[in-house]
This record gives structure tokens, C-alpha cells and sequence, in this order.
């Protein structure tokens, strides 16, 4: 029986995938190109970077992606546990000190007694060998061409775009309010208001602004992390219903802004916050300009800016199976981003998803799908089956097999039917 697994990348997708084939018994070779070769995006070496945003969004089992978290632990998930040690205040949503997350990974997954990391660029794969392909949507260009030539096809890919981040003691808390939206949680988001002659200005300052623009990104834009003048350019009222929507979130004298910018804690001792959904691909001198604009930020430092890059991803339903395994090299299986799923966490169950039907495979030259009812069963359906213009999907509950009852009772027989799902495949597989 083989007992060896490679897997390139040493992102979310990666680390949960090393993690749960070390956990049991199988030696790992975890393959990561930085600091040896950096990527647009990464600023450290650490395993399990986060570079877009430091939430894990929602808490609640009843919404998708609280299932999906809930689904992971009870596979022992690394990233869920590293979550809980470096867990920052964000209301009923997850978010984590960026730092201390990928540090206690990082410690954990270098102390490993069955995982060897190498600090390498991987630029070729050998098909006799157990790989799994979490390289991210930063793979270099090197693995990207030969995955593509491999397969015989172009990878399609998309632009990301990065939220700057801005020194706590720099934000104007006169003008600026903390509370969460309707008062949910712990009143853990700064606020920053509008009113109507503040957002005019806000908006034709974002309108005019200069980007950096990648060739062929307006074709190639992601809906779930959408660049902030892109949304703006929809029409005036679309940040107002977005990422500026004040509903929820009216001031201590009970009047509602006409906007509201909201900035979300990004290390555990509150010295740094990021925008939210203000992702960005401004030129540094106008991302300045116009985030000092916002009330509140007139003298903001900032600490990082926001960037745009390529992400690159397969057209999954044409290469892999429901197992995240390629069709026609059964050794090969892919995790993460670039196997055609989106977000942190959905990105990190994948890597789990991977590594279950890589240690059968192992074990019993087969492999074993998760069961559809779950969230992680339903993604693996989705990257597979999905026949129409494939693009990245979060975790939701479109994925599932619907029932027909009341919209809060509805998402109770989602949860408690994936959760049996879940513990009976555990039972019996593992």
C-alpha cells in the first residue's frame, strides 16, 4: 500500500489536506514555493496566509457557511481550531488576528512527526505519484502551464482584489461609532457615517479615481470579492445596498446615515482594521485620496493597500470527479481555490474533502465521495456536475437538495440532515 502523499501549496487548502493524512498515519511531503519564490498577493511565509479579508464570515450552524464550519470540525479541521485560538471580535461572524492564525498553523504543521515541508518551486508533477494540487489561485506560472498542458485545456481564471488596512489610531472616534449591524453580537465594527452630500463626494471621488487595470478584467471579475469602483460603477445606489448599507446600523441619537463604511478588527490587540468590502484596485495615491474622504479617515494611515490580482481556477465539471480527483490520472486529486471553489473556508474544506478520498484511495484503491445532503458533499457535486458557464461557489444552501417548509425551519432540516449525514459517513468510513 502506498503510504506517501505530496501536496503543493501550503494554503488553507493545503494545510487541512496535510494535516488530516498525517493524523492518520500517511507521510506527507508538503511542497511550499515561499519565501523561496513569492506570489502578487502573500506577504509572509506562513502556512495558511489569509489575504483578502481576515473573516470567516458566519457563525450560525443554520447559515451555510456556519454549517460548512461545523461539518469540518467534526473532522478534526485545523483551520477551525487555529480560528478559535486567534478569534477577534466580528459580531455573529468568525474573524481571526491574521498573524496569530497562520502562526499556530504554521507551528503546527512544521512540528508534524509524518509531514516533511519543503521549501520549493513545484514546476512539474509525475502521475505515478499521490499528489494533491492545492497550490491556490496564485499557482506560479511554471505548475499553471503544465497543469494546462497536462489536461489539454486553458485554465480560466479571474481578478481578486485585496481591502486596504488601516492603523486603529488613526480613525477619528469622535465622528466614528462601534456596533454591530442590529445590535448583533458584540458592538465589534467601526462605523464611519455619510450623509447624502458626504456620499456624493465619496462617490464621484471613487468614479474618477485611477486604476490599475489587468488586461481582460472587466470579463473577469468575481461577484464575491468585487473591487469597490467596479461595484460603484454599477450605478450610484449599489454601494448603498451593499457594502455601505446603513440599515441596522443607526447612531446613539437613533438617526440613520446615509451610508455607512464599516471597518472590521484585524488583530487580536485592535491596532489594525480592514474595510470592509472595499476591496480595491485604486492607485496608491488616489486609494488615499478617496479613503480619506470617508468621515472619520481623514487622517487614516494605512497600513496596507488594497491590491488586485489573477486568481486562476479549472473548469472542474470537465476534469474532476466528485472525489476532487482528476478523472484520467486517478492519482492527482485537487483542493482549494483552483479546483473551482471559493472562499477561506470553503477552500479549507476542500482540502479536507481531498484528503478523505486520498487516504481511500489509499487504503482501498476506490474512492468515497461525502454524502450530497452535506455542505462539504454538496461543494464536491457542484465542482463536478456543474454543466453551465462554471464559475467559483461559496457555500449555500442552492446546493442542496430542496425541501419544501418555512425558510428558518428549512435551514434546521438542512443542518440537522447534513450533520446526520456526516456522523453516519464518519461511522462507517472512518
Amino acid at each position: 500500500m502506498k503510504r506517501m502523499v505530496k501536496i503543493i501549496g501550503g494554503g488553507l487548502a493545503g494545510s487541512e489536506a496535510a494535516w488530516f493524512l498525517a493524523n492518520r498515519g500517511i507521510k506527507v511531503k508538503l511542497y511550499e514555493m515561499r519565501p523561496i519564490k513569492k506570489t502578487p498577493a502573500h506577504v509572509t511565509e506562513q502556512f495558511a496566509e489569509l489575504v483578502c479579508s481576515n473573516s470567516l464570515r458566519s457563525n450560525d450552524p443554520y447559515n451555510a457557511v456556519g454549517l460548512l464550519k461545523e461539518e469540518m470540525r467534526m473532522f478534526g479541521s485545523l483551520v477551525m481550531e487555529s480560528a478559535i485560538q486567534a478569534e477577534v471580535p466580528a459580531g455573529s461572524s468568525l474573524a481571526v488576528d491574521r498573524d496569530r492564525f497562520s502562526g499556530y498553523i504554521t507551528e503546527k504543521i512544521m512540528n508534524h512527526p509524518n509531514i516533511e515541508v519543503i521549501r520549493e518551486e513545484v514546476k512539474e508533477l509525475n502521475e505515478d505519484e499521490l499528489t494533491i494540487i492545492a497550490a491556490g489561485p496564485l499557482a506560479s506560472e511554471p505548475l499553471s502551464e503544465f497543469i494546462r498542458n497536462k489536461l489539454h485545456s486553458e485554465s480560466l481564471h479571474f481578478f481578486d482584489a485585496v481591502a486596504p488596512i488601516l492603523s486603529a489610531e488613526s480613525i477619528n472616534m469622535d465622528i466614528c461609532y462601534l456596533k454591530s449591524r442590529y445590535d448583533k453580537g458584540e458592538a465589534s465594527y467601526i462605523n464611519c457615517p455619510m450623509n447624502k452630500e458626504e456620499y456624493d463626494r465619496f462617490y464621484e471621488a471613487l468614479m474618477t479615481a485611477e486604476k490599475v487595470v489587468p488586461k481582460d478584467f472587466e470579463n473577469n471579475v468575481f461577484e464575491g470579492c468585487m473591487p469597490v469602483e467596479v461595484m460603484a460603477a454599477r450605478g450610484y445606489e449599489t454601494l448603498r445596498f451593499g457594502p455601505l448599507k446603513p440599515v441596522g446600523l443607526e447612531k446613539a441619537d437613533g438617526t440613520l446615515p446615509y451610508a455607512v463604511v464599516q471597518l472590521r478588527q484585524d488583530d487580536l490587540n485592535k491596532t489594525m482594521y480592514n474595510i470592509v468590502g472595499f476591496q480595491t484596485s485604486l492607485k496608491w495615491g488616489d486609494q488615499k485620496r478617496v479613503i480619506q474622504m470617508i468621515p472619520g479617515l481623514e487622517n487614516a494611515e494605512i497600513l496596507r493597500y488594497g491590491v488586485i490580482h489573477r486568481n486562476t481556477y479549472l473548469n472542474s465539471p470537465d476534469y474532476l470527479n466528485q472525489a476532487f480527483q482528476v478523472k484520467n490520472i486517478p492519482n492527482w486529486f485537487f483542493a482549494g481555490q483552483i479546483s473551482g471553489v471559493e472562499g477561506y473556508v470553503e477552500s479549507a474544506a476542500s482540502g479536507i474533502n481531498a484528503a478523505i478520498n486520498m487516504y481511500h484511495y489509499i487504503k482501498t484503491n476506490a474512492v468515497k465521495p461525502l454524502p450530497v445532503h452535506s455542505m462539504m458533499g454538496a461543494m464536491s457535486q457542484y465542482i463536478s456536475h456543474y454543466h453551465h458557464q462554471f464559475v467559483p461557489m461559496n457555500a449555500n444552501f442552492g446546493l442542496l437538495e430542496e425541501v419544501k417548509a418555512k425558510k428558518q425551519e428549512r435551514k434546521k432540516i438542512y443542518h440537522d440532515r447534513a450533520i446526520e449525514a456526516i456522523q453516519n459517513y464518519i461511522k462507517e468510513n472512518l
